[in-house]
């Protein structure tokens, strides 16, 4: 595994790799419901290892915890934004390739790469 600064949405062209699949996954579990009570609780067990003022190992664990779990979900949260975003942007050209098509009188070739722009998300 090696570190890239290229954009991830352009990493290995149209397929996704393990990772971008890996997040794809981990963001649909972290917007759901059972993810979210995980987070209360949490922050539940954050309230109660203060309270009853356990050992400071327990807490330092604790706030362990909730620093990984917020660093994760940036690093996800990131990952699906900059993916989503050009998505949009190769749809937007399309479409402005299209209008220049068709002010020009032109081919069809840009038609078809709207179509292919239009079903984007599914390879992104």
């Amino acid at each position: 595994m090696y570190m890239t600064i290229q954009h991830p949405a352009k990493r290995g062209g149209y397929k996704r790799g393990r990772f971008e699949r890996m997040a794809e996954t981990a963001s649909n579990v972290t917007g759901s419901p059972a993810f979210y009570c995980f987070c209360v609780l949490l922050i539940v067990t954050f309230v109660v290892v203060h309270l009853l003022h356990v050992p400071v190992t327990w807490l330092i664990f604790v706030g362990d915890m909730m620093a990984a779990v917020s660093l994760l979900l940036l690093a996800l949260l990131k990952n699906t934004e900059r993916r989503a975003e050009h998505a949009l942007q190769r749809k937007l050209d399309a479409i402005a390739a299209v209008v220049l098509e068709q002010h020009d009188g032109g081919s069809h070739k840009a038609h078809e790469s709207l179509r292919e722009a239009i079903r984007m998300d599914e390879n992104v």
